[in-house]
C-alpha cells in the first residue's frame, strides 16, 4: 500500500513539474521614427519575413505574433515609403527564457535625396492630326498623340517648375492641371495633366 502511494505521488509530482515547465512566448516591438507620415508614406515590417505590420506614423508598435522563448526573431524592411528609406537596428536576435518584450528595436526613416527631377505627365484626348504645344521655362514639347510625356530638361530640387500651354491646333479646347511647383528633396512630383 505504500508502494502505491509512493508511486502515485511520484505521478502528480512529474506532471506538476510538467504544467510548470511550459514554453513562455515575448511580443517584439519596435519604436519607428523620422517617417513622414503623409499619403502614400506607408511602411510595412516583417518579422522573419512574415506577420507584416504596416505603419503609417512614428511610434511604438508591436508585431501581432509573439516568438517563443529560444527563437530568433528578425525584423526587415518588406515596403519601403514612396520617398525614404528605412533603416531597422537591433533588428534581430533571439527570444530570452524569462519572455520578457523585446522593445529595443528601432527603425529610421530618412528622406531620398534627389539632385534634379524630369518634369512629366500625360495627355488624354488629342484627336488624331491634332497638336499642342507645352513649354516649361525655355523647354517646349511638340505633342501629337496622348498618352505619357516628359521636359528634356531636368529641374533641380528646389527649383520651381511651370507648364503652360504654348499653343494648340485650331479646334481644340485643352486645360492644363497639377502644372506649377518646386521640386521636393524627394524628388516626387505630382504629374502634369493635359486634357483635350
Amino acid at each position: 500500500m505504500i508502494k502505491v502511494k509512493t508511486l502515485m505521488l511520484s505521478s502528480l509530482f512529474g506532471l506538476v513539474i510538467a504544467g510548470c515547465g511550459g514554453s513562455s512566448s515575448s511580443t517584439i516591438g519596435v519604436t519607428v521614427t523620422g517617417l513622414a507620415g503623409s499619403t502614400g508614406t506607408s511602411l510595412t515590417l516583417l518579422n522573419n519575413g512574415a506577420n507584416p505590420l504596416s505603419i503609417g506614423s512614428n511610434g511604438f508598435f508591436t508585431f501581432s505574433v509573439p516568438v517563443q522563448s529560444g527563437a530568433a526573431y528578425n525584423v526587415s524592411v518588406g515596403t519601403q515609403p514612396i520617398g525614404e528609406t528605412c533603416t531597422v537596428t537591433n533588428g534581430y536576435g533571439t527570444v530570452g527564457s524569462s519572455g520578457a518584450a523585446v522593445t529595443n528595436i528601432t527603425v529610421n526613416c530618412v528622406a531620398n535625396i534627389a539632385s534634379n527631377t524630369i518634369v512629366f505627365g500625360n495627355l488624354t484626348g488629342l484627336p488624331a492630326g491634332k497638336q499642342v504645344v507645352l513649354a516649361n521655362g525655355q523647354d517646349t514639347l511638340t505633342l501629337t498623340v496622348s498618352g505619357a510625356f516628359a521636359f528634356p530638361t531636368a529641374v533641380p530640387v528646389g527649383g520651381a517648375y511651370l507648364v503652360s500651354l504654348k499653343s494648340q491646333s485650331p479646334g481644340l479646347n485643352c486645360t492644363t492641371s497639377n502644372v506649377a511647383g518646386t521640386i521636393p528633396a524627394t524628388g516626387f512630383i505630382t504629374p502634369v495633366v493635359v486634357s483635350c
